[in-house]
């Protein structure tokens, strides 16, 4: 395991001050998550960023990914067809690309949510063959999500190298 010097230790950033709506500190506490895994993927090391730190397969960059493709599927409406695959990037992809892609996913989902007129109003989505549940429940649902994995992101970025607290 690798040491941890104080070059690799930060400071944990602190939950958000947000605005005193309930949309405000949903969406602040999903952008604090949203920020928080993204960095702590964005300048880990290949191919230890790829490789399965635990027996389940579960690798950091494809964390990273996953998320992007949560993301997507919930306030973008893309399909998603075979959940267990998106935990794998592309063997092409850098983990530049990986973050940049997941970023525009954040932008973009904000973007659909900047126009949402309330949290009881229905998601947007461009599939109108299933129903859309209310904005509240996909804001809630990427909180849990991102917050798990960036659990997890600590962990699998701790092991590769050291760094904590990003």
């Amino acid at each position: 395991m690798p040491s941890t010097t104080r070059r690799n230790r930060r400071r944990d950033t602190p939950p958000p001050r947000t605005g005193s709506s309930e949309m405000e500190v949903l969406r602040g506490f999903l952008d604090y998550l949203r920020t928080s895994i993204a960095a702590k993927v964005d300048g880990a090391p290949e191919p230890q960023v790829r490789t399965a730190a635990v027996p389940s397969g579960t690798n950091l960059l494809g964390l990273l990914n996953h998320l992007n493709f949560v993301e997507r599927s919930m306030f973008l409406g893309d399909d998603v067809t075979d959940w267990q695959a998106t935990f794998q990037a592309a063997p092409a992809d850098s983990v530049a690309d990986v973050v940049a892609r997941y970023r525009k996913a954040v932008e973009r989902a904000n973007d659909v949510l900047d126009g949402c007129t309330g949290l009881g109003a229905p998601v947007p989505r461009p599939r109108p063959d299933r129903p859309a549940p209310s904005v509240r429940w996909p804001l809630t649902h990427m909180i849990e999500e991102t917050g798990r994995h960036a659990g997890h992101a600590d962990i699998l970025r701790e092991l590769i190298d050291g760094t904590t607290s990003l």
